[in-house]
């Protein structure tokens, strides 16, 4: 079993792998090194303190990252009385990496998914529902776009 693992780690070695947060991995490149443009609105916010937790806040910044959020919901579930009982919520974040101080294009993609939440009870609820919806959806949005920026070559 050893002489297998032992066999793995020496083909990834020879075949360029390189950790992310080995030297002169990606996660290194980018730690404390990224400056996120502000948000506009409590779901950039949500998604900005995200990025930020996974990143790092830079006061010396090599890169910026500027976001391009969109949301939208779509009703799921409709009950025999015609009314709404489960949305989709689905979040689109266009990124661009762009080198600090030179606006160089170092990377640009986008990354989409959704979560789902309730509408049952009251208005109070449904809106907390959504609320904490929309917080899942900046998080999974953030980690997907940090997973694409560390598997990237920097």
């Amino acid at each position: 079993m050893r002489v297998i693992a032992f066999l793995v780690i020496l083909a990834l070695g020879a075949c360029g792998f390189t950790p992310v947060y080995g030297p002169n991995g990606a996660g290194t490149v980018l730690q404390n090194r990224v400056l996120v443009d502000k948000p506009d609105d409590r779901t950039g916010f949500l998604l900005v303190q995200r990025l930020e937790e996974r990143l790092g806040r830079s006061s010396d910044p090599a890169f910026r990252l500027a976001v391009d959020l969109a949301m939208r919901a779509e009703n799921r579930a409709i009950d025999p009385d015609g009314d709404i009982r489960r949305f989709h919520l689905i979040g689109t974040a266009e990124y661009t990496l762009l080198e600090a101080g030179t606006d160089v294009v170092v990377q640009t993609d986008t990354v989409e998914n959704f979560v789902g939440y309730s509408a049952t009870g009251t208005t109070v609820a449904t809106l907390a529902a959504r609320r904490d919806a929309q917080e899942r959806l900046m998080t999974i949005l953030a980690d997907q776009i940090v997973l694409q920026l560390q598997g990237s070559d920097l």
